[in-house]
């Protein structure tokens, strides 16, 4: 089995109860927790119009993170590049990584991060989304060049520093798109996991080598829910069930408590529909955890694992991700 590395994707989820500036608060205290963990990095994904969802402003909060934190990566997993002009993100991730040397990640993807009355809020013309993103990424890619340094229009900060490009999709059209560019790519199995293999196979096949890459570098973004007990794993989960049955209904309040069962809240054709979603979802105790990294791995042959948790107890939240780090090293014999 590959060996790969583990992260960890924030949402900067709201819970009931709870305010966005506790919400942050306990983004900081994860964020701290992965580093001391020895995780690679922490991703953070741009959101818009969600209750439940606080990380809109992805590159303030990727500052926050990374001020309060000393060593672990941190970035965007990620920034919907068609809703923003090319030069205002080189800016941006140039004054990151100008304050956070060799600590800032720049992930991409083309998707709206939000409801199609919003998107036309934020300026994004969905008939040329697909012409645009791609041209977007090589705009970035010669702000952040020196040899742009005689343009006319420059990135400053952002101008000569090395800031990593991550291609994200949730389908298989930016998996050519990495592959052509050479560049890493993450996939969103944690919401749309339909077609995660397809989108890696494709990318194997058509893969590049660029200046920024020799070889592919394969990411998977996944949810994952993990305790003492399998019991109580499985019932915290039922956070994540509900923040998927209320996607469905259109109705994105802040994430929920867990429940004792779910019968209670989703129908039957709800809950295939959310299982279906979340057939990548790893929960367990330690050792149900184990097994099932071993299964993806072994399916996938993933650089990467970045996980997603939705618990709605930030202590067991905490918990979790050490969970998933002592079994991630009992897998890769570490």
């Amino acid at each position: 089995m590959k060996n790969f590395e583990i992260s960890v994707l924030d949402l900067a989820p709201v819970k009931q109860g709870k305010t966005v500036h506790d919400t942050f608060q306990d983004s900081l205290s994860l964020a701290s927790h992965a580093e001391s963990l020895d995780y690679k990095r922490f991703w953070l994904a741009e959101h818009h119009n969600m209750e439940s969802i606080a990380s809109s402003a992805t590159s303030v909060l990727i500052g926050f993170i990374a001020n309060g934190t000393k060593k672990i990566r941190v970035g965007s997993g990620g920034i919907m590049l068609p809703n923003h002009s090319s030069l205002v993100i080189a800016e941006q991730f140039g004054t990151l990584e100008s304050l956070f040397p060799g600590r800032i990640d720049l992930g991409l993807g083309r998707a709206p991060g939000t409801d199609g009355l919003t998107a036309q809020a934020l300026g994004r013309n969905p008939a040329n989304i697909n012409e645009k993103f791609p041209r977007q990424i090589l705009e970035l890619q010669k702000y952040f060049s020196k040899e742009n340094s005689n343009a006319l229009v420059r990135a400053i900060p952002g101008e000569g520093l090395d800031i990593p490009l991550y291609i994200l999709g949730s389908s298989t059209d930016s998996a050519f798109l990495a592959a052509e560019l050479g560049l890493p790519y993450a996939f969103a199995g944690h919401f749309a996991p339909e077609q995660m293999d397809m989108a890696f196979n494709i990318y194997r096949e058509h893969f590049e080598p660029s200046k920024y890459l020799d070889q592919p570098y394969i990411m998977a973004c996944i949810n994952g829910v993990a305790a003492e007990t399998s019991e109580e794993a499985h019932k915290m989960s039922t956070t994540l069930f509900q923040a998927f049955i209320n996607i469905i209904r259109n109705d994105r309040k802040p994430f929920a408590p867990p429940v004792d069962n779910m019968d209670d809240i989703w129908s039957p054709m709800e809950r295939s529909m959310v299982l279906q979603k979340l057939r990548y979802t790893l929960i367990g105790d330690q050792s149900e955890i184990e097994e099932q990294l071993k299964s993806f791995q072994e399916k996938f042959s993933v650089d990467e694992l970045i996980i997603n948790s939705h618990i709605y107890d930030h202590q067991k939240r905490l918990a979790s991700y050490h969970i998933f780090r002592k079994a991630k090293n009992a897998v890769s014999g570490e």
